[in-house]
């Protein structure tokens, strides 16, 4: 019955994630015959970046947060010109590096070090490696085919663990000189249980275009992991394990199909 539960919640807000989704991306297609302007581009390309982890546990485990290399495939079909909104689809398939840095400081906010050793203080970074399907919804306002263009583009994306590593010099049951202020310490030997994530990602840029060169875009995008990479049961040890990144990556498209209409700029 319990696993039943879970299985419902998780129905229940993929339902929440996707309708809006949906919502949006399809309205343009229900006007076109009134007011849009019809569009079938479609672009593909290549992108990369890096990304910015941490991730959110309760009870809390003090973080910094943790480098790591994005990267992958691009397509994008725009389907229409509404007004002044230039409205697309974007699907990307990426590798991704994803994780969490502690923080390990006594009650001063001072490293922690081992007895008779003052060289290396204790650290811990857990790396967790995905391949990550973002299907996101765009609106863009500018030139669609040689200048600059601004764009915002939000929807779900779906996370499929890969492998994990650790980098660490804890030693379990070592003394050390002064003591950590967090006694939270279960998740640096737990591996991941949950191998699927999920959640939603939104993101903002720019797009140079060119005719005969093709399409560079520059973009910030933020993730809200909304699974758990451990249980969060009654009897689990985490109420909460989800992660949440920061990413700044480089895109290249070049043009597939384009739309024959002289009027596109």
């Amino acid at each position: 019955m319990n696993n039943n539960k879970k299985v419902y919640r998780i129905i229940g807000r993929w339902v929440k994630i996707i309708l809006p989704f949906c919502l949006l991306t399809f309205f343009p297609f229900t006007m076109k015959a009134q007011v849009g302007d019809y569009r079938t581009d479609l672009a593909i390309g290549v992108n990369g970046g890096y990304a910015m982890t941490r991730l959110s546990f309760t009870p809390d485990v003090p973080q910094d947060l943790l480098g790591g290399v994005t990267g992958g495939l691009t397509i994008r079909y725009t389907c229409e010109k509404y007004f002044s909104s230039i409205c697309a689809i974007t699907a990307e398939v990426n590798y991704m590096q994803a994780g969490w840095k502690e923080r390990i400081l006594d009650v001063l906010d001072e490293p922690v070090y081992y007895e008779g050793d003052d060289s290396d203080p204790l650290r811990y970074q857990r790396r967790i490696t995905y391949v990550q399907v973002p299907l996101l919804a765009r609106l863009g306002w500018g030139r669609e085919r040689k200048g600059l263009q601004a764009f915002i583009q939000l929807g779900p994306q779906l996370g499929f663990y890969l492998d994990e590593s650790t980098e660490t010099n804890i030693v379990q049951g070592r003394p050390t000189q002064n003591t950590r202020v967090s006694s939270v310490v279960a998740q640096e030997t737990m591996p991941v249980e949950n191998k699927l994530d999920y959640g939603i990602v939104g993101g903002a840029g720019i797009e140079f275009s060119h005719p005969k060169v093709g399409h560079f875009l520059l973009e910030g995008r933020y993730y809200f992991g909304l699974a758990n990479i451990y249980g969060n049961s009654k009897s689990d040890y985490f109420a909460k394990s989800n992660q949440s990144n920061i990413v700044v990556k480089l895109s290249y498209l070049f043009d597939v199909i384009k739309t024959k209409n002289p009027k596109i700029r």
